[in-house]
């Protein structure tokens, strides 16, 4: 009975040795074979740093307004009886631009101002017969209120036939004209937007920190979708004296030219206020950068040591490096700090790479803006 037992023993440590040694064996082999395998190489573009110039700029958006813009309107409610312009086109300070119905208004004054002569004729004569002591002082106070009275109400049937009267009070353009003769106007119609287009505006707001970045005087360009390409320069006028608490952002004012008329109120902008060119400034790609919980990283090709190889022989690593970004514009950003003038940094295939890992510069840039958008 011992020895069965003693046998199943040895066949047990027999058994479980054999398993172990095998998984030792085979752990060896592998990591042999992983030893003997040639460290990956990753494909990647890159880019040698270089210093060059940076033109800051605050961007910012509005919507472009008249210096002097209105909608035309009737003060007095009437008929419609004479219409002095078209639409489209350019008047001046004090041109007539429609007639209201005045012919009650006129008749009265015709009648008012008939008894004027009158009512003169016979002050004179109270002052005279008061010069006599012919009359008393009420008696000529009455005569001259009778006088002023009339000559109010000449001044007020003046003014009434006026109200009736739209004219021009600044020189523009008008628009399209929503009044038509003999058509009842209420009093507040709107009769045609009247502009003057030859200087606009944009208001825009900017955060409270670049407040000492921008003076009045300051050039900005303004774009707008009509015309992409073209920059309309423009100048700040004016700078809110108050910062928004809520928002902690202030208004600022800019006035631009519209000499060729092809700006129009109400287009959407962008804008670009210029700051002083700062030299020697490092630019990268921004998809150059990494961002990850510790911060913002580049990785930096740098030539080392091959392992296992003969001395001298070479290979380039991607580093893993720290840097501070503090403006981006566009494709760039403009960093601080952590980069050198001369560096080898990458600029896509970064995805793949480890701090350490072996890199291979290649040409090819999948991230490249092309010529021209593929139709679908």
């Amino acid at each position: 009975m011992k020895k069965w037992i003693l046998s199943m023993l040895l066949l047990l440590v027999v058994i479980f040795g054999s398993v172990i040694g095998f998984s030792l064996f085979k752990q060896h082999m592998m990591e042999q074979y992983f030893a003997r395998m040639p460290i990956p190489s990753f494909p990647v573009t890159v880019e040698k740093v270089s210093p060059t110039d940076w033109t800051p700029r605050i961007a910012a958006i509005g919507f472009i307004e008249p210096i002097q813009g209105i909608n035309v309107s009737n003060e007095a409610a009437g008929i419609v009886r004479v219409i002095h312009f078209e639409s489209g086109q350019q008047v001046s300070t004090g041109d007539i631009l429609l007639e209201l119905d005045a012919d009650v208004e006129k008749a009265n004054l015709r009648s008012t101002q008939g008894r004027l002569p009158a009512v003169q004729a016979n002050l004179e004569r109270m002052r005279q017969l008061y010069a006599r002591g012919s009359v008393s002082r009420g008696q000529l106070d009455e005569a001259q209120a009778n006088y002023q009275e009339l000559l109010g109400q000449v001044d007020s049937l003046k003014a009434t036939i006026e109200r009736r009267t739209i004219r021009a009070p600044f020189n523009g353009i008008m628009g399209i004209r929503n009044a038509f003769l003999g058509q009842y106007l209420d009093a507040g119609t709107d009769i045609a937007r009247l502009e003057d287009i030859s200087q606009f505006r944009i208001r825009f707001t900017i955060p409270q920190t670049r407040i000492a970045d921008i003076a009045v005087g300051q050039k900005l360009n303004i774009f707008v979708d009509a015309y992409p390409d073209t920059p309309f320069e423009g100048e700040i006028t004016a700078i809110e004296p108050q910062v928004n608490p809520e928002s902690g952002v202030v208004q600022v004012q800019a006035s631009i030219p519209n000499k060729q008329g092809r700006l129009r109120s109400g287009m959407f902008a962008k804008l670009d206020v210029q700051l002083p060119v700062q030299t020697g400034q490092i630019l990268v790609p921004q998809h150059a950068i990494n961002f990850t919980l510790y911060g913002q990283t580049v990785y930096v090709v740098e030539e080392e040591q091959a392992e296992g190889k003969e001395e001298g022989e070479t290979v380039q690593v991607a580093r893993q490096r720290v840097v501070e970004v503090a403006e981006r514009e566009a494709e760039f950003a403009r960093v601080t700090k952590g980069l050198t003038p001369g560096e080898i940094i990458v600029t896509s295939g970064q995805v793949r790479l480890s701090n350490g890992s072996q890199v291979q510069p290649v040409e090819d840039d999948a991230l490249a803006t092309p010529e021209s958008v593929p139709q679908l």
